[in-house]
């Protein structure tokens, strides 16, 4: 079990850290502040889905702490991506 999280642990960190590097090449040709939002909302919510298991695998950080950082910066990440929809 331990394996197959980590081999998804691993994935959403391949495609979260794709994801943020197209969204911020976009915003480098086009220097849109949403698009700068919006590479950071995707960043925060790849960060925070890898975070957790790291904390816990290699720090020695209780789970449970690892989770609640995981989700608020998941949480965080969602609410930058959220207002990068409406700002103009």
């Amino acid at each position: 079990m331990t394996l197959a999280l980590a081999v998804v642990k691993t994935l959403l960190l391949i495609v979260g850290s794709v994801i943020t590097y197209f969204s911020f090449k976009a915003y480098r040709r086009t220097r849109q502040r949403a698009l700068g939002y919006l590479t950071a909302g995707f960043g925060l919510v790849t960060l925070g889905f890898v975070l957790a298991g790291m904390l816990y695998e290699l720090l020695g950080v209780h789970l449970v702490t690892g989770i609640l950082l995981e989700s608020l910066l998941v949480l965080a990440g969602f609410v930058v991506i959220a207002y990068s929809l409406y700002v103009q």
